[in-house]
């Protein structure tokens, strides 16, 4: 039983790092893509906010159409949109190309995002589920520790169209996962069969859920403070600091360290002290590490060590809030789990998408534009933790059809 468990987690832990694994491996690679192509500085990074803005609105779809026919088979369609886009990635002329094929790699990379959460809600609840969910976002933060390394030692001998190479070969494997490991978990019996209206009242009924959607949004600012930190430090690092993409790829890394070690902790300290309490705390945290590090640099303190340690104790009690928010929000929402699993990842994709576009906008060659989105995402974070910790503990699931709103 706890091999299948195991098995489980890296299967779903390996599928869902696909679309990590394509922004880390990449991030180390912008200076020299903007270089390459002749591209600005915004422009290139119009290839990330193109990634996410697809892998968030996608979701939507895919969520529901894997209550309605299974969770394996859009999984196998996403998986072939992000190799076509990889592929497109690799032959890319110009920033305008590499543009458009990331925002087709995104499409693909959705899948792999919102269906694996759905799957840990079919087999789990509770502190089971959080616990999976945890073991699975271990296998995911390998990506951020060892994809920028790995994307560097592409980069530096081979060129940046290598990381696509890379990433390509990454989704050969997952078919194969997918194919051989993983078993479908919504059974026909499951199956939900609705019409497009239908599916647009499950998600009015999502919408009017307040709790779901202060939840939703406590992960989703969390994650967009850490796409202002995917946007924008490569630059800051390497152009500003001075350090090579091997360098920061290490320093990178750091803030995955911090991330693991504190989401393989969220199950124990959610069974000992309640979930509620964890995210209450563990945001509080959060959001006091990023202001004192917007304050520091404010006030003047350009320091590389600075930036570092306290992003690192930031991104650490981040990894407590998102886990332990993505249980929560999904907990009432069993049988459209994989809606309400798109819906959220959705919201947050988009909100992170537009943390980007802020975030590029504002970009000066300096780390003060970056640590104040984080500083104002955490700042929300925690004022949304607040709200939706006061609901009462989840009732019972209500019945299909009334959580598709028929």
């Amino acid at each position: 039983m706890r091999s299948s468990y195991a098995r489980t987690a890296l299967v779903l832990g390996l599928l869902s790092a696909i679309g990590p694994f394509a922004i880390d491996m990449y991030i180390p690679a912008l200076p020299t893509i903007a270089s390459d192509l002749g591209a600005s500085t915004a422009a290139t990074q119009m290839t990330l906010m193109a990634f996410f803005v697809a892998f968030g609105l996608c979701q939507i779809v895919y969520g529901p159409v894997s209550d309605m026919i299974g969770r394996k088979p859009p999984l196998y369609v996403g998986l072939a949109f992000f190799t076509a886009g990889s592929v497109g990635c690799i032959l890319a002329g110009s920033i305008e190309a590499l543009i458009v094929f990331r925002f087709v790699q995104g499409i693909g990379a959705a899948s792999v995002m919102v269906i694996p959460r759905a799957i840990i809600r079919d087999l789990h609840t509770g502190i089971e589920a959080t616990r999976l969910m945890s073991l699975v976002m271990l296998v995911i933060s390998v990506s951020p520790i060892l994809a920028p390394l790995a994307g560097s030692a592409l980069i530096v001998p081979f060129g940046w169209r290598a990381v696509f190479v890379a990433v390509t070969a990454a989704a050969a494997v997952s078919l194969v996962l997918l194919a051989f490991s993983l078993p479908e978990t919504r059974p026909p019996a499951e199956r939900i069969k609705v019409s497009l209206g239908e599916v647009f009242g499950g998600f009015g009924q999502l919408f009017r859920d307040r709790h779901f959607l202060a939840l939703t949004f406590t992960g989703g600012l969390g994650m967009s403070s850490f796409f202002a930190f995917l946007a924008s430090s490569s630059f800051i690092y390497i152009d500003h600091f001075g350090l090579t993409p091997t360098q920061y790829s290490f320093t990178f890394s750091l803030n995955a360290v911090g991330f693991i070690g504190a989401s393989q902790l969220t199950a124990t300290l959610g069974s000992r002290f309640g979930m509620k309490r964890v995210v209450a705390a563990a945001a509080s945290c959060y959001a006091f590490f990023a202001v004192l590090l917007f304050a520091l640099t404010a006030a003047g303190i350009d320091s590389l060590t600075v930036l570092v340690v306290l992003l690192f104790a930031s991104f650490a009690f981040l990894g407590l809030v998102i886990p332990a928010t993505m249980v929560l929000a999904l907990e009432d929402h069993g049988p459209i789990a994989g809606l309400a699993s798109a819906l959220g990842g959705t919201l947050q994709m988009v909100a992170g998408g537009v943390m980007i576009v802020i975030v590029s906008l504002m970009f000066d060659g300096t780390s003060l534009p970056m640590v104040g989105a984080i500083a104002a995402c955490a700042v929300g974070a925690l004022a949304l933790s607040l709200v939706s910790l006061r609901r009462p503990e989840p009732v019972a699931v209500q019945p299909v059809e009334q959580e598709y709103g028929v």
